[in-house]
């Protein structure tokens, strides 16, 4: 015979069953807990409107795969990878598109780094692209950042930006001079009055710069910069177009490919602060030249990795790359950092913010998310058929204040320095309960379930973190050897090793807990 459930019972489910339908049907979660964006063009913070409720356009300029990817340029990949699980998370249907540049973007010598890299490595750039593309993937995956919707290339996209050059051409805002083509900052400015409104940049000051300086005497303007140039002899990256056998500008292919898979206006455009001007600004005004509109509504943009409280810099040797940092094959580190510490050690900042990487925070970091990895594992294995209907009503409104407080967070410009204090006071409350602290019948099973559903989906879901891969295989295995060893310390009265192991084991945030059913651990 089945579970005779009480008249109390029911009621009790259909109450929290009619709650939840009510909710999805009559108020989606991004209606509930609206976002609030700190817009780069307007520097102030505005209600997140999107174009086309609920689907939202995002685009983020990518890598220059030339080399191996920047730590700096992972910081800024992970934070945008944050924002779109966020909106992807309130139900929002999120089209994000990241570009790969692998044309175009020149040495100060001129030459295109694509080319400089097949070079020096003497193969063919296309390979150049295909290998730090592959290998830019790779530190991606191991970042545990999802791919965008979209990811067109530069070189992929050439007859786009050609009709694109002569949109602006046949608008008047550009000018071929010996084969190039060039954007006419001046009339420009003319017509629309705000080139240099996203970067701040004085145009007056731009447009005194002297032509020796820029060293492009063809240009009517110090200003102006390149959207198609003329190919010498020697450049092996070149496609014929109506104006010479040549190749894009680098400020030309987000324009272009933003446009063909978003619009002419789209929500948001992303990148590091570096690529406000030009680049950034260059595309605002490309793109009006071509559209006769701004392309985005909301401009965002990453702030500074620093290293030692320093710029990074490789003259100066003060650099380090993700995978030195990752195998500690650096004099900068003491040891290799896991790839989800280092996602961590990044959202522990403000994403506007500049972040001083050092070992010492990177050990500060590790011990921080081996506490909130270790009430992930706590949350993923309660389960709430074991508690009451009833419950401690403070505690209750405790973890429903706390689940509200993660999205108003998150909702405040994506501020996830404040979500993790918010998950760390909530991983406070599951010690408690795995420790017996917090007893089964003070904590009602909705409040229990409600904890553990919203500290898994905000760490995993929306953060992205996750425990290591070896959190429950080589760790554990070399665990149970130690617990092995001071089991049988005690059993033979050693207590001076038995607490040795504990007292160490705890100096590097691992809480050794001795039961009536044995000895457990935590991280």
């Amino acid at each position: 015979m089945g579970k005779q459930y009480t008249k109390t019972d029911i009621l009790y489910h259909i109450s929290w069953i009619s709650k939840f339908i009510t909710h999805e049907i009559l108020m989606k979660k991004y209606e509930k807990y609206p976002i609030h964006i700190y817009n780069s063009l307007s520097r102030q913070k505005e209600l997140f409107t999107p174009l086309h409720t609920p689907n939202v356009g995002m685009y983020v300029c990518g890598p220059t795969v030339y080399n191996d990817v920047h730590l700096g340029n992972c910081r800024t990949f992970v934070s945008f990878d944050v924002i779109y699980r966020y909106l992807l998370h309130l139900g929002y249907k999120v089209r994000y598109v990241r570009n790969i540049t692998d044309v175009g973007h020149l040495t100060e010598s001129g030459e295109d780094k694509m080319a400089t890299r097949a070079r020096i490595e003497k193969i063919e750039p296309m390979e150049v692209a295909q290998k730090y593309t592959r290998r830019f993937h790779e530190i991606m995956s191991l970042m545990n950042t999802l791919p965008p919707s979209i990811e067109p290339s530069a070189s992929g996209h050439i007859p786009e930006q050609i009709e694109m050059v002569q949109d602006i051409l046949d608008n008047g805002l550009a000018y071929v001079a010996n084969g190039s083509v060039y954007f006419d900052t001046q009339k420009y400015v003319e017509n629309s009055g705000n080139y240099g409104e996203l970067s701040g940049r004085i145009i007056e000051e731009l447009f005194s710069e002297t032509r020796v300086l820029k060293n492009q005497d063809e240009k009517r303007n110090p200003a102006d910069f390149a959207i198609w140039m003329k190919a010498d002899e020697n450049h092996i990256m070149r496609w014929e177009s109506p104006w010479s056998v040549g190749f894009p500008g680098w400020h030309l292919e987000c324009s272009a490919m933003s446009t063909k898979y978003l619009g002419t206006t789209f929500d948001i455009h992303g990148g590091g602060a570096d690529l406000k001007f030009p680049h950034h600004e260059n595309e605002i005004a490309q793109n009006v030249g071509a559209c006769n509109v701004e392309p985005a509504n909301y401009w965002i943009h990453t702030n500074m990795l620093l290293m030692n409280g320093k710029k990074m810099s490789k003259s100066d040797g003060n650099t380090i790359t993700p995978i030195q940092l990752m195998e500690g094959d650096s004099e900068h580190v003491s040891q290799g950092y896991d790839p989800m510490t280092i996602r961590f050690f990044f959202l522990q900042a403000h994403y506007s913010s500049t972040l001083d990487l050092s070992d010492a925070a990177l050990q500060a970091a590790s011990r921080g998310f081996r506490k909130l990895t270790a009430a992930l594992k706590i949350a993923r294995s309660i389960d709430p058929a074991g508690y009451t209907h009833s419950g401690d009503q403070e505690l209750a409104d405790k973890i429903k204040e706390y689940r509200d407080q993660c999205y108003r967070e998150m909702s405040d410009d994506f501020n996830t320095a404040k979500t993790l204090a918010v998950l760390f006071e909530m991983a406070g409350i599951l010690h408690e309960l795995d420790n017996g602290q917090i007893k089964a019948n003070n904590i009602s099973a909705e409040s229990i379930e409600l904890l553990a559903n919203t500290f898994i989906s905000f760490m995993e879901d929306v953060l992205g973190l996750q425990q290591p891969e070896d959190s429950n295989g080589k760790i554990d295995d070399v665990m149970e050897i130690l617990l092995d060893i001071r089991q049988k310390a005690r059993a033979e009265k050693n207590w001076a090793l038995s607490d040795q192991i504990r007292d160490q084991l705890a100096a590097v945030g691992i809480e050794i807990k001795d039961g009536k059913e044995g000895t457990s651990y935590t991280l």
